[in-house]
Parts: C-alpha cells; structure tokens; sequence
C-alpha cells in the first residue's frame, strides 16, 4: 500500500532542470525572451548586463544568476566576476569572457573547469562539445542587433543520471 505523498521510486522520473542562459543584453530585455524562457527554474547572465532593471525584468520570470562584462560596474553586488553553480550533477561556470581577451570555446574550456562553461561577449552563438563530455558555449548576444548578427539566447537542459544527459539549443529571438 502507497503512502500518501509518498513516491515509490517506480513512479518518479529523473530530475529535468532547464536553464535559460542569455547574455550581453546592453540594456535591452526583448520582450520574446520571457516566451523563451517560459519554463526555466534558472536563468544566468553571462554578462553585459547594461543595468539593474534587465536583471529585475529577468527575475520576474526566474532566478537570476549573473556577472559582469566589460561594460558593466565590476563593484555592483548583483554581479560577480563568474558564478559556478552545480545541478543535476553537472557543474556550471559562467563568465563574460572578456578576461580572455577574444574569447572561443576552446579559451574558455582550457581556462575554466566545469562541466560546462558558457561566456559571451562575442556577440556569436556557438556550441562546442568538446572529446572528454565538456561542453561550451556563447549564447550570443539577446540585446541591440550589433554586428549583422540575429540576437539569440540558449536553454540548457540537464537530465539527471550516471552520466547526466546535457543538451543546449540556441533560440534566435525576433
């Protein structure tokens, strides 16, 4: 006999986490990315932020995790020069990546540890998944249209288990 609110181990699947990862928005919060993000139980900024009211905009929707890039206040409490966060058993890092200069996938992979590492500051979409299960990418950049480029941010999706399966999928937004 089921105990009530009790799940035997037969009826639960395995943990989903879905992340919404966005970044150099420079002030701009397009009104599409809250459809993108519909669901998400995180959201990070990877940086160029361009303002407290993007953050307080985000928040509505999910927790935000965020750092700065080079046109951010570096001293703002809200920012932090990179976050790691674990879910799912996978371990996350987050910075702009401007600290490497012209940052790429493979900068980014052979300087930060984690599972996968995302940056932005390029303002180009790329995902590299790398031999040894390590992913990293640019969710390029969601805000002013710049560089003849379509502006787009990412949902990261953990299924938990041994390994954990991770997929990325750039959005372009409108």
């Amino acid at each position: 006999m089921k105990k009530r609110g009790v799940n035997s181990r037969s009826d639960m699947g395995p943990a989903v986490y879905v992340v919404g990862v966005i970044s150099d928005t420079h002030g701009l919060l397009r009104p599409d990315v809250a459809a993108a993000f519909a669901d998400v139980a995180l959201i990070l900024h990877a940086g160029d932020v361009g303002g407290a009211k993007v953050l307080e905009l985000l928040a509505a929707i999910a927790p935000v995790e965020a750092v700065y890039g080079n046109v951010d206040d570096p001293h703002d409490p809200s920012l932090a020069r990179e976050r790691v966060v674990t879910l799912g058993g996978v371990t996350i890092h987050v910075s702009h990546g401007h600290e490497l200069g012209r940052p790429t996938a493979e900068l980014v992979l052979a300087r930060y540890r984690g599972d996968v590492v995302i940056f932005g500051h390029t303002h180009r979409a790329v995902v590299v998944h790398e031999a040894g299960g390590r992913i990293a990418f640019n969710p390029g950049a969601a805000g002013p249209r710049r560089f003849d480029l379509k502006p787009s941010v990412a949902r990261l999706t953990i299924t938990a288990g041994d390994p954990p399966a991770i997929g990325v999928a750039i959005i372009s937004l409108a």
